[in-house]
């Protein structure tokens, strides 16, 4: 006989999935954990999203990230590089304190906040 389910007070909930959605022409909000569990599909979703895009300008707002790691910000430089290559800038908005902490000990901060 099972009883109720019962949550422990404390206890660390999952985190969100990381999403991006198409908020304007150009305009994307990044949401959830982007971390090293799922920097690949991370990457691969917002490449995609970017590339759909026809506006030659592109911004993420990256407020609704809940966690990140260094791999997450490898996501971000990334997608930067790439979009660089293809001649679109693109700059983030609302960074969070934790991704601007590791983007700032490995010398990227500047960058991640300007943008290309």
């Amino acid at each position: 006989m099972t009883g109720p389910v019962v949550s422990v007070a404390g206890a660390a909930a999952a985190p969100a999935p990381f999403e991006i959605v198409v908020t304007s022409p150009g305009g994307f909000a990044a949401s959830g954990a982007l971390t090293f569990a799922n920097a690949r599909r991370a990457r691969s979703e917002g490449l995609h999203a970017l590339h759909t895009s026809t506006a030659r300008e592109l911004q993420v707002d990256c407020g609704g990230i809940t966690r990140s790691d260094s791999a997450g910000l490898a996501v971000l430089l990334d997608w930067m590089a790439v979009m660089k290559r293809e001649g679109r800038p693109l700059c983030f908005a609302n960074l969070p304190p934790a991704l601007l902490a590791v983007a700032r000990i490995s010398g990227v901060d500047e960058m991640l906040q300007k943008g290309v």
